[in-house]
């Protein structure tokens, strides 16, 4: 079935005796040529007519090129100033020109310098002379392009480098009736009003049915758009922070840049553990120190030393309050857990808390490995709190992240007891993945800041791996190669 215009342009090819151009059937037609060159394709791929494309490359005299000709060239400009004794300065050419002219004319031998007490003086030689009275090769070659004459390919190179001539591409097209279009036209065209939308009054007074709907071709191939969008990581951040509000959780903040007192030591992590050095740890060179408050501290280092006042013997070492006050860059969100609660009282339980921002850690990089990631912690603090209500949040925030193949393993933190480390199957790569730690903070923990033992549920996972299985992402890199290609064609974040 062909459309209006199909009909029209196949129609005129055949008045036109089977061959024609865009621009012809455009001007016969009344039809834009855009539209025309569309149409000629939608009769292309259907075999009715042929578009023949040739390219042509035609020589053009730019500006400076239609100068030279009617003024002559710089470098013949400078010399005639010589010869009739016109100082340089009163030459009517730039200072670029003049430079170039120079340049050129010495080249060719037109001129000979001196340099007299610090100044150079430019002197028009016997050849200089001859040249003024006779054409030279760029000259003529210009002459000739005006002309439309054939020139030599190496003065063509010549003068688009001097910028006096460029080259115009043109596309020169014709078109041409096929046999089973000279077919179509022996059975008879006959052209009828389409119409390509239908009106709420066509279809109340079936008015629609007096015209010819217009077909579309949805096989066709169109350009495609993409949405403006934000960034795919931005995207699942938002999402993210989406579902802890869902459930509930109050979104908690604070710095990048924090003591080893809120990073480790309030977490019970003991001074020389090993994730305290410098193989996992960024240490701030200036400041190397900040504040810590007493009123914590005291309870932190009692806890570490002896264990405090609860049923714990701490770990049995003299804790140094100058390694707590090390500026580090955070290792975990966790520091923002128990920053918020040092902050609760008892009258504010139950309470529940999330974050999401940037941790960075001294990693190896890899498909698997960043040194600086996103991470969302998360704290439940709840008297009636337990082991099953962790392992309930856990996988009902990774369900909602699309995942259902999930793992719980045992673990060891030195801030939980008990500990797990929960992972997650990656489809593309084949393998589990292991995807963050949980459990229930240890009384060394809640005690110095809340004051007393409360169950709290805490977690940490970093959510780059999260995402990689949604996106098709083999490598957690791609994150931040900022590849516009890849970013577009990304689907936009929708989970649930």
């Amino acid at each position: 079935m062909l459309s209006k215009q199909e009909k029209i342009i196949l129609k005129l090819l055949g008045e036109l005796n089977g061959e024609s151009n865009p621009e012809e059937i455009a001007n016969i037609s009344n039809l834009p040529e855009v539209a025309v060159m569309r149409t000629l394709l939608y009769l292309s791929s259907k075999d009715l007519v042929v578009v023949d494309e040739r390219n042509i490359s035609n020589l053009i005299l730019t500006e400076d090129g239609q100068k030279s000709i009617t003024n002559g060239l710089i470098e013949k400009i400078f010399i005639k100033g010589l010869k009739e004794k016109i100082p340089i300065s009163k030459v009517q050419l730039s200072e670029e020109e003049k430079n170039i002219a120079i340049g050129i004319a010495r080249k060719n031998g037109w001129i000979s310098i001196e340099k007299t007490n610090g100044s150079l003086s430019f002197f028009i030689t016997d050849k200089g002379n001859m040249a003024l009275n006779e054409k030279t090769h760029e000259e003529i070659a210009l002459e000739d392009i005006s002309k439309k004459k054939i020139v030599n390919d190496n003065l063509i190179n010549i003068l688009i480098k001097r910028k006096l001539v460029e080259k115009k591409l043109n596309v020169i097209r014709k078109v041409y009736l096929t046999e089973l279009g000279k077919l179509e036209l022996s059975k008879g065209i006959e052209i009828t009003e389409e119409i390509s939308e239908l009106t709420p009054e066509m279809l109340k007074n079936q008015n629609w049915r007096a015209f010819t709907l217009k077909r579309f071709d949805i096989s066709s191939d169109v350009k495609t758009y993409y949405p403006a969008k934000k960034h795919f990581v931005n995207q699942a951040i938002e999402y993210i922070r989406k579902i802890w509000l869902e459930m509930g959780f109050k979104e908690m903040s604070g710095p990048m840049i924090d003591t080893s007192f809120w990073v480790f030591d309030a977490l019970f992590q003991p001074q020389d553990h090993p994730a305290r050095d410098m193989q996992d740890t960024f240490f701030i060179e200036s400041p190397r120190q900040g504040q810590i408050d007493p009123k914590f501290s005291d309870k932190v280092c009692a806890m570490h030393e002896h264990g405090g006042g609860i049923n714990s013997k701490g770990w049995g070492y003299n804790w140094d309050k100058r390694v707590s006050k090390e500026y580090v860059l955070r290792t975990h969100t966790t520091s923002l857990s128990v920053r918020t609660l040092s902050t609760l009282k008892l009258d504010d339980l139950p309470a529940k808390f999330f974050s999401v921002g940037k941790v960075f850690r001294n990693e190896k990089l890899d498909w698997k490995h960043l040194f600086e990631f996103y991470q969302t912690d998360g704290i439940v603090v709840d008297e009636d709190a337990n082991f099953k209500h962790l392992l309930g949040y856990l996988k009902r925030f990774l369900n909602k992240l699309g995942h259902s193949k999930i793992r719980f393993r045992p673990a060891y933190f030195p801030y939980t007891e008990p500990s797990i480390e929960v992972d997650i199957y990656n489809r593309t790569k084949g393998e589990w993945v292991e995807l963050l730690g949980a459990g229930i903070f240890r009384p060394e923990v809640v005690v110095p800041l809340l004051g007393r033992d409360v169950p709290v549920l805490a977690w940490g996972p970093g959510f780059g791996r999260l995402i990689m299985d949604y996106y098709g992402l083999t490598d957690i890199r791609q994150k931040y190669t900022n590849d516009l290609d890849m970013m577009k064609k990304l689907p936009i974040w929708i989970k649930g």
